[in-house]
């Protein structure tokens, strides 16, 4: 007899949102379930979960709350769901997203498909150049602050499906439970780190920023990744009276900009001449600020335009730290190191390198001497002298100059290369 069910859920809809989550890694929830765990029973792992959404029984477990270490020496709290609820919730996104995805304005870049962070870096340089003035709006506690009536208010006014609806309530009440193993009730907010709250954040802020923009302000451009916006103006006084406007409208959807990370920015270059106490802003990894370049005669003038931001090369200069490649990879490879800090470098450089790489070059000469070190510690005829070592290191990537990412790059040993 076949199984009759409330809600038309199929199963390969269950299937195809546990190969998404399968490749997409990621760490196990409150449950210590990592997803090789999770497959030892595959098949009825998968059914329990399709049984109980199609019968409207499926309560998503606790979030595991994780706090990580933030730049500015606070935390940013990341909320991670088991491998189970994040299937359900996979389930649902891939209900949920084609209703919603091109309703979105085209100048929201994040989680986004065909859309990158890259593509919302290139279009504020160009618009940069056009106009002399940038709100950069910094939303406080923007993902622990949603307000879950209106979150479903917008989710309401594309989805019928009332599973849909059912499901994401309760992911959006789901209780957060902390490290020490006590459990928090949530009223608002939607936990970063889940596989539903980034379509969620997009869809709120289509109708808290952006379809208001284009309504208010039909003229004037802005880029927002996620809860990240910049906003371009012509002048201070245009700047000065968006931003208030925002202010407002923000208030009114339960959201507060934040007092000092907020700020108008002059985008200052040769041609302009206007004086301002911020001229330079971060946004996705990048910073924006008057920076040297070379014209196609090649002569020399200031430009406004992005580099790797200090908190990026901070980062990745701790991650090369943390590989502790002289203290405890001595008994590697050369080969096997190049396993290790290839993926990295490749990533670093394909989107720190995008724009301005020449920034980013004293950044990975930090790799470049953790090798030189390395080496020194392999061997002990290199250990006495730094040059010794270089110079071998530079012997090496003539031979092999594909080995490193970074030799690729073309940041290489000075000396005997």
């Amino acid at each position: 007899m076949p199984d009759t069910k409330p809600y038309a859920i199929s199963k390969q809809v269950v299937w195809k949102a546990y190969k998404e989550v399968k490749a997409n890694h990621g760490a196990a929830g409150v449950d210590g379930q990592s997803i090789e765990a999770f497959e030892t029973d595959l098949k009825g792992n998968l059914y329990k979960i399709w049984n109980r959404m199609s019968s409207g029984s499926y309560f998503p477990p606790p979030v595991r709350l994780v706090e990580i270490p933030k730049a500015n020496g606070g935390t940013r709290p990341l909320g991670i769901p088991t491998v189970g609820d994040r299937v359900a919730q996979m389930v649902v996104k891939m209900h949920l997203e084609p209703l919603v995805e091109p309703q979105f304005h085209p100048d929201s870049y994040g989680y986004r498909p065909g859309k990158s962070a890259l593509d919302a870096v290139a279009t504020a340089r160009e618009r940069c150049w056009r106009s002399a003035w940038v709100i950069d709006l910094d939303i406080k506690g923007f993902f622990d602050n949603l307000d879950h009536e209106l979150v479903m208010k917008t989710v309401r006014h594309h989805v019928e499906a009332p599973w849909v609806l059912l499901y994401i309530e309760r992911w959006l009440k789901a209780p957060v439970q902390k490290q020490d193993g006590s459990r928090e009730e949530r009223t608002k907010g939607s936990p970063q780190g889940s596989v539903v709250s980034p379509l969620l954040a997009n869809l709120f802020m289509h109708y808290a920023f952006d379809l208001w923009m284009r309504r208010t302000y039909p003229t004037i451009q802005f880029e927002r990744y996620a809860d990240d916006v910049i906003i371009h103006a012509k002048s201070r006084a245009q700047a000065k009276h968006v931003l208030e406007a925002v202010r407002q409208r923000l208030r009114e959807c339960r959201l507060e900009l934040h007092p000092e990370k907020t700020k108008i920015v002059y985008c200052q270059d040769d041609d302009r001449k206007d004086q301002h106490e911020h001229t330079k802003f971060d946004f996705l990894g990048y910073t924006f600020r008057p920076r040297r370049a070379k014209n196609r005669r090649g002569k020399f003038f200031v430009s406004f335009l992005p580099a790797i931001s200090e908190k990026a090369a901070k980062a990745i200069r701790e991650t090369i730290r943390d590989w502790r490649l002289a203290a405890t990879r001595n008994n590697q490879s050369l080969e096997e190191i190049a396993g290790l800090v290839n993926p990295s470098v490749r990533g670093w450089a394909n989107y720190y390198g995008r724009f301005y790489r020449s920034a980013l070059t004293p950044v990975l000469r930090h790799l470049e001497r953790a090798l030189v070190k390395w080496a020194q510690r392999k061997y002990k005829r290199l250990r006495r002298h730094s040059t010794h070592a270089v110079y071998w290191l530079g012997r090496v990537a003539r031979r092999d100059p594909k080995l490193f990412v970074l030799w690729q790059l073309g940041i290489r040993p000075a000396i005997g290369s």
